[in-house]
């Protein structure tokens, strides 16, 4: 962001890794950080996440959240942003989901009713 201000017209940016990672890949990823296995079960709105080691439930669908247009594929292109800001990105898919879970995690230590 402070790239994008010293520039003397403003522009829009794309800052993207590039890479493509599902919803079911940040889920599974995110549960992992905290020592859960997440199991699919169920098609489309009926699929369920399953902790692998309690069988509890922890992800349902919720079709309130689905896209009225959903598109099969998303990609960032974040080349504008290489070539005139000389930028890249420095945290990876995985350091990404586990940052946004140690924070949950924190937020819920702290204030267990949030």
């Amino acid at each position: 962001m402070w790239l994008m201000l010293q520039m003397d017209e403003p522009e829009d940016f794309v800052i993207a890794t590039g890479e493509v990672h599902s919803v079911r890949e940040f889920v599974e990823k995110a549960f992992q950080n905290i020592g859960k296995t997440i199991v699919w079960e169920g098609k489309d709105k009926n699929e369920v996440g399953r902790c692998k080691e309690t069988g509890k439930i922890h992800v349902t669908v919720n079709h309130k959240y689905y896209r009225p247009t959903e598109v099969d594929f998303l990609q960032g292109d974040s080349t504008k942003a290489k070539q005139k800001l000389n930028w890249k990105p420095s945290v990876t898919f995985d350091e990404l989901v586990n940052e946004m879970v140690k924070a949950d995690v924190e937020l819920m230590r702290n204030n267990p009713n949030a």
